[in-house]
């Protein structure tokens, strides 16, 4: 008899900071997500849907209420909208993906709407749900950048994660590719 194990599943949960509240992404939230992942600066460093594909509001439609809910659900990991709490306004998005649970890693990736960008609502959010996982029990979260998105770097580095390294030609763009900033965040550097 053969015994079918589903895979782990992070709980479905909302993170409160200051200033955000992050939560699951909903029908509402279609709209901001449209306008911002078409901003020409995400697409700079984010080709979504996928290099040289045009973003549509079916797209993020898809993504709300498919693709985001199937990030949990199918154990890779969790998906959060970056909600201003002053406003209620969809300003971003964070989430932990390519989760290895035996290993215990995950990582995490993020980006702001352009109405949330320079106010540190990334550092925020990035913050929030590392140390949200590490309390999890997660040994290691890791974070990519492109090299050249300084601001991206510069988030990881203010959330306190360490930079180890370089991968080269890591990852396709709309026009050509880049290499990423590998950064990692471990329970020791929060001790």
């Amino acid at each position: 008899m053969t015994t079918l194990r589903s895979a782990p599943m992070m709980p479905a949960v909302i993170l409160e900071t200051e200033r955000l509240r992050l939560r699951a992404l909903l029908e509402r939230d279609v709209d901001d997500l449209y306008a911002s992942c078409v901003d020409p600066e995400l697409q700079r460093w984010i080709p979504q849907p996928g290099p040289g594909l045009p973003y549509t509001r079916a797209t993020a439609e898809h993504f709300c209420l498919r693709e985001a809910p199937a990030i949990r659900t199918g154990g890779d990991g969790q998906h959060w909208a970056v909600v201003d709490r002053a406003s209620g306004r969809f300003s971003g998005s964070v989430a932990l993906l390519r989760t290895q649970w035996t290993s215990g890693v995950t990582e995490i990736g993020y980006w702001i709407s352009p109405w949330g960008r320079g106010r540190g609502l990334a550092t925020e959010a990035v913050v929030a749900v590392s140390r949200w996982a590490l309390g999890q029990g997660f040994q290691r979260v890791e974070l990519k950048a492109a090299v050249d998105n300084t601001g991206s770097c510069r988030v990881a580095e203010a959330a306190g994660f360490v930079r180890e390294g370089t991968d080269r030609n890591a990852m396709p763009l709309h026009e050509g590719r880049t290499d990423l900033a590998s950064f990692g965040l471990v329970p020791d550097d929060l001790r």
